[in-house]
């Protein structure tokens, strides 16, 4: 059974830092690429980042760029995010998701609860 946990996330304030965790299992995860994307409240799901399957290559959204940071350890099965700088339109209920494939492109699957991250003074 596919399980992403996705953790980490919490109240912070404008310009605060958090970083997001999500564990992966029951799939090959070292072979396929994965995903952040978030979901703001009364908004259509937005996609955050991608990272490929051996980590060498990621690439993010223009509202995220220079702020988020994807990483994974591929020996813990765990995909991190590492937000810096963060703003109120950050606020969004985070998700992370798999490809079936290398590289960040096509399908992704959305299989965890999400972790919330709200950002406010």
């Amino acid at each position: 059974e596919v399980q992403l946990v996705e953790s980490g996330g919490g109240l912070v304030q404008p310009g605060g830092s958090l970083r997001l965790s999500c564990a992966a299992s029951g799939f090959p995860f070292s072979t396929v690429a994965m995903s952040w994307v978030r979901q703001a409240p009364g908004k259509g799901l937005e996609w955050v980042s991608g990272i490929s399957s051996g980590g060498g290559s990621t690439t993010y959204a223009d509202s995220v760029k220079g702020r988020f940071t994807i990483s994974r350890d591929n020996a813990k099965n765990t995909v991190y995010l590492q937000m810096n700088t963060l703003k109120p339109e950050d606020t969004a209920v985070y998700y992370c998701a798999r490809y079936l494939r290398p590289y960040y492109s096509g399908t992704y699957f959305r299989e965890g609860q999400g972790t919330q991250v709200t950002v406010s003074s």
